[in-house]
């Protein structure tokens, strides 16, 4: 049997041999096609280097061709050998990588318990979306999606692999990611490559616009029979997902969204699940569960962030740091209610409440997530079909954006009430006790009076609504910060070192 290799960069043939740091390798073999391939015949590639040693699993990608797949983390030289049952003949070979362009920063990892930051040590401060099927919709509204993400403060995107049915969502997919039919049934043992390529393409596409992909790998709203295919079929499913998307850098793993809603599983299942993205996950990406109302035991090590959804009518993100204390890991809210106008109680909430909502996370030492779900727009509602936004929140995420971007280190850790009587504020400092940010919610004070001895702070207050900065200069000693009496406003203080 004949062999072809190749090598791929972010799904791009690179022919002089090269491929960055955190990009992928890929090399393509022909192999056997009697029987069925998905499950007789294994492809595995071990990659050597002076600083990493790794083995991974390949795919079946259809017509005879198999592929194994690579993310380096170091540069130079690296020499691989491809092997299995697909075949009676072994590849091998070398190749060399470079230092990441710009914008690669590598994966992100869990930092100072709490936070993220890219494996080159920036900080990624999350700020997230959920839109559940926008890769399974018509290619000029995935576009739109993209335009649109392109344009906002996103770095994060929930979805699902499989296609989702519930309000508002009746459409059927393009193509379904298994061999069969709804009607004469699936044959499990046997994956649509089509329909994973084009999940493929979307992820290097959120890749390329710095956005990580929080990939949901079982969801409990299906009319296809997808949610529930038994353990076995599971386990092969994880398996081939994980060896198909694994390398690209910006993937995070969510075993399920609303996890407690999936009934045919049990918590055994789930930690089996666990298991098996441990084992095969060679680069050991972020991993969740999401929950509909009980939260999952957040404390399984295997868990490396805590992916919640609000379980209190009024409270969400001003649970934060009770919950850091009680999981001590990231807090990530990825569902707080949405901006929008339907008729379900997640779904209705103003832009200017969920922009608070946002704010108490960060100040609280977390992170939150965004969702729209605006009737009006020929029913095409971002939280699961993508397109347009048209709310007022994703603006004030920029502003944000730019507030997180100040931040000296990884995040802010909540700190300890300085009076009672200051109960109307919550404050988030830096690890390093340089940046203090206070945040007033629905409280209107019109002055706030501070003491720091001799200490020198650079003052300014920021009205997160209004998306405005203004800056008081530099206070030393006793002094009193004038606040404009509305809500939503903010106090920033940056210490000037001596």
């Amino acid at each position: 049997m004949g062999c072809r290799g190749r090598m791929v960069t972010d799904m791009v043939q690179n022919k002089t041999e090269q491929v960055e740091r955190w990009g992928m390798f890929e090399i393509a073999l022909t192999g056997r096609t009697d029987g069925n391939p998905f499950t007789d015949c294994e492809i595995r590639g071990r990659f050597t280097h002076p600083c990493q040693e790794v083995e991974v699993s390949g795919f079946y990608d259809g017509e005879g061709v198999y592929k194994v797949r690579f993310m380096p983390s170091f540069e130079g030289e690296y020499r691989y050998e491809i092997s299995g049952s697909f075949s009676d003949e072994t590849a091998a070979g070398s190749f060399t990588v470079t230092p990441p362009s710009a914008g690669n920063h590598g994966p992100v990892r869990v930092a100072d318990t709490y936070h993220f930051a890219y494996e080159d040590g920036t900080a990624h401060y999350s700020i997230g979306t959920t839109c559940y099927v926008w890769h399974l919709q018509s290619e000029e509204l995935q576009e739109q999606t993209l335009e649109t993400l392109r344009e906002s403060a996103f770095n994060k995107i929930r979805f699902c692999v499989f296609p989702k049915h519930y309000d508002y969502n009746h459409n059927e997919p393009f193509c379904y990611p298994f061999e069969g039919s709804r009607e004469s049934g699936w044959d499990f043992t046997r994956f649509n490559p089509a329909y994973f390529r084009h999940l493929e393409r979307r992820i290097a596409d959120l890749q390329a616009l710095g956005i990580e992909a929080d990939i949901i790998m079982l969801h409990p709203y299906d009319r296809w029979g997808f949610s529930d295919m038994g353990a076995e079929n599971d386990d092969r499913y994880f398996k081939y997902l994980i060896a198909r998307v694994a390398a690209f850098r910006n993937v995070w793993w969510a075993l399920a969204n609303e996890y407690d809603l999936l009934k045919a599983k049990t918590v055994a299942d789930w930690e089996r699940l666990a298991g098996v993205i441990c084992e095969n996950d060679p680069y050991g990406r972020l991993r969740s569960i999401h929950n509909c109302i009980p939260f999952y035991d957040h404390t399984r090590p295997w868990i490396t962030h805590c992916s919640l959804q609000r379980q209190d009518l009024h409270l969400s993100t001003e649970l934060t740091a009770d919950l850091r204390t009680r999981y001590k890991k990231p807090i990530v809210w990825d569902e707080i209610c949405y901006e929008g106008n339907i008729n379900w109680c997640w779904g209705n909430i103003s832009g200017q409440e969920l922009v608070r909502r946002f704010w108490e996370a960060a100040v609280r030492g977390g992170y939150a997530g965004h969702g729209e779900t605006y009737l009006g727009h020929d029913d095409v509602l971002w939280w699961s079909h993508g397109g347009k936004l048209y709310g007022d929140c994703p603006a004030r995420l920029k502003f944000l954006q730019k507030i997180y971007a100040e931040i000296p280190g990884c995040g802010l850790s909540p700190m300890v009430k300085r009076y009672w009587y200051n109960f109307d504020e919550t404050c988030g400092v830096s690890k390093d006790e340089s940046y203090k940010l206070y945040y007033f919610s629905w409280f209107r004070p019109s002055f706030r009076d501070f003491d720091f001895g001799e200490e020198k702070w650079e003052v300014a207050v920021l009205d997160t609504w209004e998306m405005t900065e203004t800056s008081l200069g530099v206070q030393t000693g006793k002094f009193r910060v004038p606040l404009p009496g509305k809500e939503y406003i903010a106090i920033r203080l940056r210490k000037i070192s001596c």
